[in-house]
């Protein structure tokens, strides 16, 4: 079925979501399990010796998880926090711990941990059990005093100190758990913060942000330079898209007055090894951040534009407040501990 497919299904309460609904309870009840065999202590949590706080989404497919995650790294790197990165690395063909690094490949990290490790500037490392990212993470960089884990918000191995989960304008669909709805869990859960693009957040006791997604005003080629997005008006583009919703990049690429020849749509964290270009066709080709890292080996002549993200001020204003917390916990801490 196609990903367009399954959006309609998890927008509407329609037959088909009626004819997976018992399914959906049965995950409810897996999932329930699962959360139960922590919570009761069948299950432990590891914590680390520093402050971990998770980004990620209730629902199925992309919500924004990945800008979300750049935007509170660079906030803390400004702040003069030494934040680093954790992640599973979903879509690699390795299954080791191991940091990713903007030398790295898509298919030996992530395409996502690897699009943090280029742009952020802040040590990133990936492994199925995010506690043992982030033993690794500290030990080969110890001047980090912050893990941001990203996509971890159902990964109850790693204990957490604080929760942002992301939504985007579709918020709870049809409000119905996997495979009727696109809820991974039923909500509301606790969180401590909530961020949203729409016109309204989901239902929810927890502090809501309101968030903006646009395009930066100009396209990377691989070589990192810039070209501005009005120089290409002029030319057909062949625009391609391997995200969860890419019919929102194709309609932000022509809300910039692009030319868009051809639109191509592929499945989320697509590989481009077996990527043909259409025959006959010469256009540029322009796609996501997230794409380019694995399109540019194959194709440098591509450009990428980036997706930026306009937070509500308020937003910062309580990681701030969190952030303070924190910090006078572990003076306080300091001045009680014996002298050596």
């Amino acid at each position: 079925m196609s990903e367009q497919r399954w959006r309609h299904i998890w927008q509407h309460r329609c037959a088909a979501a009626y004819a997976l609904w018992p399914l959906s309870q049965l995950y409810r009840a897996l999932q329930a399990l699962h959360r139960y065999s922590y919570r009761s202590g069948w299950r432990t949590s590891e914590r680390l010796p520093l402050p971990v706080w998770v980004v990620g989404n209730v629902i199925a497919g992309g919500a924004g998880k990945t800008p979300v995650t750049l935007a509170l790294v660079a906030h803390l790197k400004a702040r003069g926090w030494h934040p680093g990165v954790i992640s599973r690395g979903y879509g690699r063909s390795t299954q080791d711990c191991r940091p990713a690094l903007p030398s790295s490949s898509a298919d030996e990290v992530g395409d996502e941990p690897l699009l943090i490790a280029r742009s952020s500037g802040v040590p990133v490392f990936v492994a199925r059990q995010r506690a043992q990212a982030g033993r690794a993470l500290l030990a080969a960089h110890p001047q980090t005093n912050i893990l941001i884990c990203d996509d971890g918000l159902q990964h109850w191995a790693l204990a957490r100190d604080a929760e942002l989960c992301v939504f985007n304008d579709d918020g709870l669909g049809n409000g119905w758990l996997l495979p009727a709805g696109p809820l991974r869990e039923p909500w509301p859960r606790p969180i401590d913060w909530l961020l949203y693009s729409g016109e309204r957040p989901p239902a929810s006791p927890y502090p809501s942000f309101a968030m903006q997604r646009q395009l930066a005003d100009y396209a990377l080629d691989s070589q990192g330079r810039r070209h501005p997005l009005a120089s290409l008006r002029s030319q057909p583009l062949h625009a391609l898209a391997a995200i969860a919703r890419p019919q929102d990049f194709f309609h932000m690429l022509e809300a910039q007055g692009l030319q868009l020849a051809q639109q191509q749509a592929l499945p989320d964290h697509y590989n481009f090894k077996s990527f043909k270009r259409i025959p006959d066709n010469d256009y540029t080709l322009i796609c996501t951040e997230k794409d380019a890292v694995k399109l540019w080996p194959l194709h440098p002549q591509a450009l990428a534009v980036p997706l930026r993200l306009a937070i509500a001020a308020e937003f910062f204003q309580a990681v701030d407040r969190q952030l303070e917390a924190i910090a006078d916990k572990q003076r306080a801490t300091s001045l009680s501990s014996p002298p050596h």
